[in-house]
């Protein structure tokens, strides 16, 4: 038989539990944005990209998806537009806020600049190469856009579109939110540390494998692409942390400079200016590290856009 005091004790610790459990829940959701990360469709053309129209707030950093699954405010018809393309470091991710991205603190300089309204619309998405990017521009179009700036790291040069599954299948690529916040830390972050998949592991490090042995096809089509509609293009290549460290793009990164050289596209390098600070990772910007990619960006795009100005007047 059980005693009464030890009932008294079984009672005070259930109501604890849930107390601290509900508060937990609490915490995670309103304080920390558990259970409002930015959901992902499957697509046929493109692969997948973030489902639009979304709004969300996730570690305590604003989050704008536009109905065009862009990472942007709406297209601007009354705006100067540049369409960026590219993947995770133009996209940012859950830890840059909307108003700390390259992209966001460009348009703010530029219209500055310029006194008129510039738009630099981030399409991007993780894990995207050159192809997605061109599938996207040719499904929805280039928007108006005076420039096309291209965001790319030399993993990019053979990272070409295979249509593995990944919506609910990998972490970050979820189509519907966790119901509940604390069993997202579990199962989301947790277990995954405590119980790491050494394959997957290897195959989210940009660089480690080739996907396939065809230099990106995105590469070429974004190019035609700009010589047909006469849009200038602008590459950023984007070093990780090993080939910042060797102020040397690897191989990989070699055959996409080729690329530019040969076809005389603006090429922009990624050493100037950063240090490892300024990345979270091995290829991941900082906030530091995406207010220095507007820096670096800003010479060259300024230029451009004055270029095209005076031959919008000149007509």
């Amino acid at each position: 038989m059980i005693k009464p005091r030890t009932v008294k004790y079984l009672k005070v610790f259930l109501i604890a539990s849930i107390v601290f459990l509900g508060l937990l829940e609490l915490h995670l959701r309103f304080f920390w944005g558990f259970g409002d990360a930015v959901l992902m469709q499957a697509d046929k053309d493109i692969e997948y990209l973030a489902q639009p129209n979304q709004n969300r707030f996730r570690f305590r950093n604003h989050i704008f998806i536009n109905s065009f699954s862009m990472r942007s405010a709406e297209p601007d018809s009354t705006a100067f537009k540049i369409l960026g393309l590219g993947d995770s470091v133009m996209y940012g991710g859950a830890i840059i806020d909307q108003d700390s991205l390259m992209t966001s603190l460009m348009s703010e300089k530029l219209t500055a600049t310029f006194n008129r309204k510039i738009q630099l619309l981030n399409v991007a998405m993780g894990s995207w190469g050159p192809d997605n990017c061109y599938a996207y521009l040719k499904k929805y179009g280039d928007f108006n856009a005076k420039l096309l700036l291209l965001v790319v790291s030399s993993h990019d040069a053979f990272d070409n579109m295979d249509f593995r599954r990944v919506i609910d299948h990998d972490p970050g690529y979820e189509s519907k939110q966790y119901k509940v916040a604390i069993w997202e830390l579990i199962d989301r972050y947790a277990l995954p540390r405590l119980f790491p998949n050494k394959k997957k592991k290897e195959e989210a490090i940009p660089g480690v494998k080739k996907k396939s042995n065809h230099f990106n096809s995105g590469f070429e089509h974004i190019y035609q692409y700009a010589q047909n509609k006469n849009i200038p293009l602008v590459l950023y290549l984007h070093a990780d942390t090993i080939e910042l460290r060797n102020q040397e793009y690897n191989i990989m990164g070699k055959q996409i400079l080729d690329f530019c050289n040969e076809r005389d596209i603006k090429c922009v390098s990624g050493f100037d200016g950063f240090t490892r600070n300024d990345y979270r990772d091995i290829i991941h910007l900082k906030e530091s590290g995406q207010r220095k990619l507007t820096e670096q960006l800003f010479p060259v795009i300024k230029q451009v856009i004055s270029e095209e100005i005076k031959k919008s007047s000149a007509k």
